[in-house]
This record gives structure tokens, sequence and C-alpha cells, in this order.
């Protein structure tokens, strides 16, 4: 099979000429590579090798791995490969394939220097910064359009998102957050059956939900949920360059994408932050007349006598704060993602966490606000 299809010429010195006869297709049988190694690599002054495709009639994918086998023995021998008698489409192909096999070049060793990654960190830091801001800023203009009535998005869609913040989040909020008053309860019974106060479990679990725990493990929840989900779908519509159709369309992305999310996670937030703060209690109350035995009237007595309107706002502040960070981090990092699958994985991944930062920062900042103005 070799002497028909292959003829080795050897006349020129230090070259290798291989005439390709014949067809050339994996229905017919491709010679082996070593076979063909074996019979040229025996002298030792080749130094290149070149190709005559005279001779040959049809030609598929097997020739190609054929010669895409052959060029790369020939590297391991030090032997340099001519394509040029090849026909065109032979070349672009192992042109192609060689391209993607090579090895992605190794960094310089002084770019592992710890001042240079340290450099690269700071620019890097400095560079998100600036993206948030010129971001906050389209945001900021994109509000100010919306209350002229000259913002453009979908309401259908926007009802759609509404439904996804809302309704479809309330059973895992009810789960987490009467587990949450239970855990409160718990703790509190503790403590305060050493001096037999146990009924101020209802002022504990009353107080700690509505004014802080009830919004802080919702926005938990939340950034989780819909703040992924946020980055996911900007992320994917960024590497599809629907994001690009639509500013070639003359559509601004944050119009259209971006503020009907702020707007649904801001109104949703406080809402199911009540219904957080009505669960966690619910939980702290069946703790607190099963297991710890308390006057189910006392309980909720003292609930009403602690649970102020002040507590009430601080909590709704909290939310309102909350919903804000969590569909703004989504989206930033959603409309900042590039365009690989496995960006969209390292954008959700971004949105998850900042959004958690920054409410614990934010839940940190509120109460040193409130203990300063003593509500």
């Amino acid at each position: 099979m070799s002497a028909q299809k292959i003829v080795l010429d050897n006349s020129m010195p230090k070259t290798l000429c291989i005439r390709l006869n014949g067809d050339w297709l994996i229905t017919a049988g491709i010679p082996k590579v070593n076979e063909v190694i074996a019979q040229f690599t025996q002298p030792k002054d080749i130094q290149q090798l070149t190709f005559d495709t005279s001779g040959m009639d049809k030609w598929d994918s097997g020739l190609a791995a054929f010669l895409f086998h052959l060029i790369r023995e020939c590297e391991h021998k030090h032997i340099g490969v001519d394509f040029q008698g090849l026909p065109s489409g032979v070349q672009k192909l192992l042109t192609l394939a060689l391209k993607i096999n090579e090895k992605a070049p190794t960094d310089k060793t002084e770019d592992n220097s710890f001042f240079i990654r340290v450099a690269n960190k700071v620019l890097k830091l400095i560079d998100g910064i600036l993206s948030l801001l010129n971001f906050l800023g389209e945001i900021a203009v994109a509000f100010g359009r919306l209350m002229t009535g000259k913002v453009y998005f979908r309401w259908d869609e926007f009802m759609v998102i509404l439904q996804r913040c809302g309704a479809d989040a309330l059973m895992l909020v009810s789960l987490i957050s009467v587990l949450v008053g239970i855990i409160l309860a718990f703790i509190g019974a503790t403590q305060l059956k050493l001096f037999g106060a146990q009924i101020y479990i209802a002022n504990i679990v009353g107080i700690g939900m509505v004014r802080v725990m009830g919004a802080m493990m919702t926005a938990i929840l939340m950034s989780g949920r819909t703040g992924a989900s946020f980055a996911a779908e900007l992320g994917l519509m960024q590497t599809n360059e629907e994001i690009d159709a639509l500013q070639t369309l003359g559509v601004s992305p944050v119009e259209f994408l971006t503020i009907p999310r702020i707007l649904a996670l801001v109104i949703m937030m406080p809402l199911l932050t009540l219904y957080a703060d009505l669960m966690g209690i619910l939980g702290g109350f069946i703790m607190s007349i099963t297991l710890l035995g308390l006057n189910p009237v006392e309980y909720w007595q003292h609930t009403q006598s602690s649970v102020t309107l002040s507590n009430l706002w601080v909590g709704l502040i909290h939310s309102f704060v909350f919903g804000i960070i969590i569909a703004v981090a989504g989206c930033f990092h959603g409309m900042q993602c590039r365009r690989s699958a496995s960006a969209v994985g390292g954008a959700t991944t971004a949105a998850v966490v900042s959004a958690i930062i920054s409410i614990v920062i934010a839940t940190a900042i509120i109460t040193f606000v409130c203990q300063v103005l003593g509500v």
C-alpha cells in the first residue's frame, strides 16, 4: 500500500520529497505513519521534507490526519516540513490543527515576582472600581429617564421577573425563617432559663427577626438565588452577543435589562422581609409553647409589646438597601462577563460573593448609624 500511494525521492541533498499518488480516502485505506517514517529516517542528513501531489486524485480528512501525525514525527526528529506542494485545503486544515495544538506560552520568570503580582492585583482592583462607578452612573441616569417616562423595557418581562423575585421564593424563605426563629428561641432559652425568665424569649425572637435577622437571612437567600440568576442570565446574553445586538439597535442594555431587575428586587425585598419576620416569630412561638412550655397568650403579648414600629422600619430599611445591593451586584457582574462558559460561572460566583460581603458591611453600617441616632 505504501509503495502504491507513496514514492520517496531523495535526489536532492538533505531534502526528501514524498510523492502522494492515487486516492487518499479513509475508505480506500491510509498507510501507517510508522511504516513511512521507517523508510526515510535511515539517512541522518535529511533536514527538509517536501510533498508532490501531482499524482493524487481524491482526498478527505484521512489525508489530513496522516500528514498531521507525519509532521509531528518529523518535529520530534528535527526535520523541517514544507507544505507548498499540498492542496490549499489540506494546508489550511494542517495550519489550523497545528495552531490549536500549540502549547500556551509560559509566563516569564520575572512576571512571577511578588511586586508584579501585587501591582497586577491593584490595577485590576482599580479597573473594577472604575467599572462599578461607571455602571452606577449609568443606572442613575436610567432611573432619571425612568422618572420622566423615557425608559423603554417590556412590562410583561418585568412582571415575570417580579414573580421570580417574590412568589417563587416564598417556600425557601418560609423554611429558613422558621428555622432561624426556632434557633433564636432555643439559644435564648439556654441562657434565660438560668434566671427563670424564659418568657423573654418572645422579646429576643421578635426584635431579632424584625430588626435584622429577617432582612439579612432573606437577603442572603436572594443573593444566592436571584442575584446569581441575574448574573448568569446577563452573562449568557453577553456571551451570545445579545447585549451587543441591543446596542446596535440603539437600545440601552442598562435601561432594557438592568432597571427591571433592580425595580423588581427593590419592590419584593421589603415584602419578603415582612413575610420572613412573621415566619421567624411563628418558629419561635412553636418552639416556645411545645418544648419550653410557655403560655401562648403571654408569649404573644410580650411579642406585641417588644416589637415596635421603629424596629419594623429599621428592618425595612435593611431590606430596601439589600435589594439594591443584590440587584446591582448580579447585573454588574453579568454585564462585565467575558464571552466564555467559564466566565459565566465566574461572574455568577463573583455576584454571590460580592453581594453577601456587601450585605454584611451594609448591616454593620446601618446598625452603627441606628445606634448613634438612638433608634
